[in-house]
């Protein structure tokens, strides 16, 4: 097999991201990281000279994070990003990530390296009585599948990004009566369903929990605080403000636990993926205290969860200062070992159903 090119962008952000390396705060503290991907996206177009960009997430890189940050990293959380689908395009075509990925575990697990003991898929909801049958592919895949995430960002606003799923551009998705049909699978089957979209839709959320109390909602990257498009430049004012009240409706569902994370993403806003210097631990704890604050007194500890969204967020900062961030918060709230502990690691468990025995 030919040798790939030097993948400079890699090398670019890598070179980046070690100007502020660190040493780690309480290196005992367990962690499960409940939200990451993998990719080799290598195969996209070139990028321009100078990028900073992480076409590759795979062994090694998940290794080199969840290994050399330093932390006490037990266990990670797949969540979907498109990647190795069955070939062919059948509505089963989404196993085939958890197929991989399910072979990814065991493969790391064969190195020592416990990783992706709870595999989030995608199946298309709104294929309605079908659905379940896509599902139960899912379960055949792999045995540490535990559920779906299917993204219904959506905004009247051309300039606001839609969702990355075939569903892209579907107004009021949560409530569409074949998206039902469909979720009515997750239910029945004891499937956890991962949320992803923006603050102006939480109320929707809210909706489709109360709809299912029995089915466990993961809110992803603390619900969806977008700066984009007529939220442009507004992020610690409308944006922060509307978001906190949908947040508030949202946490009063108790099926309802949310992500805390994933705010390196470039929509949120914060523009460090454009410094010279990538941001310390200080740094992003100062930025994001508010609201985390926010999420933890609403939800409390124990339906919050720390999480990476790497390689996402790569482009922002590193791992080992990321977490660094979060338990500089958790510190400076003056949080108990135990809401530590749902924080790190008890509320992933408890959500995907993982087992957290040595």
């Amino acid at each position: 097999m030919a040798d790939q090119p030097r993948d400079i962008p890699d090398e670019n952000l890598k070179r980046w991201l070690e100007q502020t390396r660190e040493d780690v705060i309480d290196p005992d503290q367990p962690i499960i990281d409940p939200h990451h991907h993998l990719w080799d996206r290598r195969s996209q177009p070139e990028l321009a000279p100078g990028s900073r960009q992480h076409r590759v997430y795979l062994e090694d890189e998940l290794i080199g994070d969840i290994r050399g940050a330093g932390h006490n990293v037990i266990d990670t959380v797949f969540v979907e990003c498109r990647y190795k689908y069955r070939r062919g395009g059948g509505l089963d075509a989404p196993a085939g990530e958890t197929e991989f990925v399910q072979d990814f575990s065991e493969r790391l697990a064969s190195r020592g390296v416990r990783c992706c003991g709870a595999i989030v898929g995608f199946t298309n909801l709104t294929l309605g009585a079908q659905a379940k049958d896509v599902l139960l592919a899912h379960q055949a895949a792999g045995r540490n599948f535990r559920g779906i995430r299917h993204a219904h960002g959506w905004h009247e606003s051309p300039d606001m990004p839609q969702s990355h799923h075939p569903t892209a551009g579907t107004q009021g998705l949560l409530g569409l009566a074949s998206f039902r049909e469909g979720f009515a699978a997750l239910d029945e089957l004891g499937l956890t369903f991962d949320c992803w979209g923006y603050q102006s839709q939480l109320e929707e959320v809210a909706d489709l929990a109360n709809a299912f109390p029995g089915v466990t909602i993961v809110l992803n990257h603390i619900g969806g605080p977008i700066a984009l498009g007529p939220y442009a430049g507004q992020r610690e004012g409308r944006v922060f403000e509307e978001w906190k009240r949908g947040v508030e409706i949202a946490s009063r569902c108790p099926n309802i636990v949310v992500k805390t994370g994933g705010c390196g993403m470039v929509n949120y806003g914060f523009g460090y993926e454009n410094w010279d210097v990538p941001a310390d631990s200080t740094t992003l704890a100062k930025l994001w205290r508010p609201y985390f604050t926010h999420l933890i007194d609403c939800f409390g500890a124990s339906r919050c969860m720390f999480e990476s969204n790497f390689p996402v967020d790569k482009i922002s900062f590193s791992y080992g200062n990321m977490w660094n961030a979060f338990k500089r918060i958790s510190n400076d709230l003056g949080l108990s070992r135990e809401e530590k502990d749902d924080l790190f690691y008890r509320t992933a468990a408890r959500s995907y159903s993982m087992d957290v025995s040595p």
